[in-house]
């Protein structure tokens, strides 16, 4: 299924810094440092994305990372309730997220990278749990592949040939 971009200059996009990092690169005349941020843009309203920026100051590192997480953006199927159409597990690297259903009045039930993403999406009411790696990075990516993978119930109706009544049951 291809992705259709989705153009942020029309979205008023939230940022969310879920990390900074100082790495180092060792070279003939010392070290270089500069630092690492991963950045999770979102419009509160089902579009999210994940960037990641590098620079030699922490100012710009974030802003990098807005930019190209404003370039990544992802589409997210929610219901009614404010939460996700069905069960998923996304899957990066060696991270899985558990992404769950949850009806209204439950709220986010998430760690830190994760919850990151699920807030800047706009989800109300879901539980998730961190499975394998805890590399914020994979986290927060695998959270994202599985939002971008659930569909709507109607999608998956016209996937199937079938009426919506008869995939909601």
């Amino acid at each position: 299924m291809r992705q259709e971009r989705i153009d942020a200059s029309q979205l008023e996009l939230n940022e969310k810094v879920v990390s900074i990092k100082r790495v180092t690169k060792v070279v003939k005349g010392g070290r270089n440092m500069r630092f690492t941020a991963l950045v999770v843009v979102g419009d509160g309203n089902g579009h999210v994305g994940a960037g990641l920026g590098k620079a030699t100051e922490i100012p710009e590192a974030i802003r990098k990372g807005k930019e190209d997480a404003a370039k990544n953006l992802i589409n997210v199927a929610l219901d009614e309730n404010g939460s996700i159409t069905y069960d998923f597990i996304g899957k990066f690297g060696g991270a899985s997220v558990l992404l769950k259903k949850a009806p209204e009045g439950t709220g986010v039930i998430a760690g830190g990278p994760a919850r990151a993403v699920i807030e800047m999406a706009g989800i109300k009411n879901i539980r998730t749990k961190s499975l394998g790696s805890n590399n914020k990075q994979n986290v927060v990516l695998a959270t994202i592949d599985g939002l971008r993978q659930i569909k709507t119930p109607e999608a998956v109706a016209k996937l199937r040939g079938k009426s919506v009544e008869e995939i909601i049951g």
